[in-house]
């Protein structure tokens, strides 16, 4: 401890432009807290957690989040109004403004790194105006040893101001808030937004650039777990489709919660060191894992605390977008280091907001290349800032706000390590049945629960029309069958009770995967484009 401390009194930020400021290096998250509630700026719950509200901003921003436009990335973004350019002269100038913000203040730096396998590792120095942000960056990144302390070398800078407000007509930002990535200066400038999330998806953005390009790797917004046979199971999805929860078993270790990377070699490795779990409605019966990992060095996000200090998750007064961060070892059951090998079950979850597509299907590889760059689902109210109710969205590789390069870039990588790893590919629906948002009810979670473990047990491998059933619309194989599932709850059609009705929904739903593939058929082959959904029943 005695050359940690020694490191923290000599740590200087003046290489950064931040001049005169009180510098508190590496502090442990419970000293954050403590100086967090010192500050007014969280309470202790009953938990022990620290619970904290991040202000105007309870989601992401997409509309507010920039790439600098230079020799690195310009002919490689694919650009648009998710990766929306930047000028590097502009972005000097706001980086100047936001560290004269920070110089002569209180600031909180951590050094920390991404990626679990060590061919890959990032090291990251975070600087944040808030001790709560520091905090979140101890839980969310993985933690360096005292020893690599000591050699440590940033390659990549996180600079987060919460409450420098940007002149957009001055500074080309859209808004008072910003999230600014520059592959150059290998930096990541976030201002104006004290949610969280911002500062994990900035390093999961940034290495959704370097791992493709310069690693051969692909990098994936997806949960991974691990079995007692060694068998890899990937879940990707959206916030809110059912990641963190699907992937959080007792019987099987969990690699991660979010972001994972997939080597040329088939392994799969954890970018982070913590796990970042939506908790509107949470329950220990019906998530006992993500509940019980909610103790002192958890940070609870916007929820809503009694007089005693016990959380209600059912209370969305804030946002629906309630939030924990925690470190990886707060789950008793992970996988030490968090790599895997042998992926044998990739799992796609879906919130349908139309409750017209199967609770669980299983794909072929044309079929999974097409639902992988489409990216159905429906945005959760809260997850992004304006949506206030679920909407049906689609999401290039189920997390195109987070993608620099074209979706079919990492399709291509994708469908490449499925055929290598000879993986089976299925679709999953977390979201509605016996119709759509409103009228029908979200799938019980146990029923969800049970067609996982029937997969991962091997009980649906296998494939022949005595067990599937073709979906009349969407083409996919519906089991007809699954142990712990009633029968009538596989055919979504079924629970319905009104075929006119559910088919009339279906086609609609169909037109919408059309038209939104439309702008990817020029970079897709015949038969992914033939993996869609049918026009017409047969």
């Amino acid at each position: 401890m005695e050359n940690l401390k020694q490191v923290k009194k000599t740590i200087s930020l003046d290489q950064y432009g931040i001049k005169n400021a009180k510098i508190n290096y590496q502090l442990e998250p419970e000293e954050l807290q403590a100086i967090a509630i010192e500050k007014g700026q969280g309470v202790e719950a009953d938990s022990g957690a620290l619970a904290i509200n991040t202000g105007e901003f309870t989601g992401r921003s997409p509309k507010d989040r920039f790439i600098v436009k230079d020799d690195v990335t310009k002919d490689r973004v694919w650009w648009g109004n998710i990766n929306i350019p930047f000028e590097p002269e502009k972005f000097d100038k706001l980086y100047n403004k936001v560290v004269n913000y920070l110089s002569n203040k209180e600031v909180f730096v951590r050094d920390s790194y991404a990626c679990a396998d060590e061919n890959y590792k990032l090291n990251i120095r975070v600087i944040n105006e808030f001790p709560w942000s520091n905090q979140f960056a101890y839980n969310m990144f993985l933690r360096p040893t005292e020893d690599e302390l000591k050699r440590f070398n940033p390659e990549w800078t996180i600079i987060n101001a919460p409450g420098f407000m940007a002149d957009p007509e001055e500074d080309g930002t859209r808004q008072h808030n910003f999230a600014i990535l520059d592959f150059t200066k290998k930096i990541a400038l976030i201002g104006g937004t004290g949610y969280t999330g911002e500062i994990k998806k900035g390093i999961f953005s940034a290495l959704n650039f370097i791992l493709p390009v310069f690693k051969n790797t692909m990098p994936m917004h997806c949960s991974a777990n691990v079995g007692a046979d060694g068998d890899t199971a990937i879940f990707f999805g959206l916030s809110g489709t059912g990641k963190t929860t699907l992937s959080t078993d007792p019987n099987r270790s969990l690699i991660g919660d979010d972001e994972h990377g997939w080597t040329k070699e088939n392994t799969i490795f954890n970018f982070e060191g913590g796990c970042y779990a939506k908790v509107i409605n949470l329950s220990r019966d019906n998530e006992p894992e993500i509940y019980d990992a909610i103790k002192k060095g958890a940070i609870l996000e916007n929820v809503i605390l009694d007089a005693e200090g016990k959380v209600d998750f059912t209370d969305t007064s804030i946002t629906q977008n309630t939030r924990v961060s925690y470190p990886i070892h707060h789950i008793e059951n992970i996988q030490e280091p968090s790599i895997g090998k042998n992926p044998k079950n990739i799992f796609f979850l879906t919130a349908d907001a139309f409750g017209v597509i199967p609770p669980i299907s299983k794909l072929t590889p044309s079929q999974a290349a097409y639902h992988f760059i489409s990216g159905y689902t429906a945005k959760v109210a809260g997850t992004e800032a304006g949506v206030v109710e679920p909407t049906p969205s689609f999401s290039a590789c189920f997390g195109a706000p987070f993608m620099p390069l074209h979706p079919a870039k990492y399709a291509e990588m994708l469908s490449a390590k499925m055929t290598d790893a000879g993986v089976n590919v299925w679709l999953v629906n977390t979201g509605w049945t016996g119709g759509p948002y409103g009228v029908g009810t979200r799938m019980k979670l146990k029923y969800t629960r049970a067609m996982i473990n029937a997969v991962l047990n091997g009980d649906l491998g296998l494939y022949n029309y005595d067990d599937y059933h073709i979906h009349s619309v969407f083409g996919v194989a519906q089991p007809r069958s699954c142990p712990g599932v009633p029968t009538e709850v596989l055919s979504p059609r079924t629970t319905w009770n009104d075929d006119e009705a559910y088919y009339t929904t279906a086609f609609k739903l169909t037109n919408a995967f059309r038209e939104n593939f439309k702008k990817f058929e020029a970079h897709c082959t015949e038969e992914i484009r033939r993996g869609g959904p049918q026009r017409y029943a047969f």
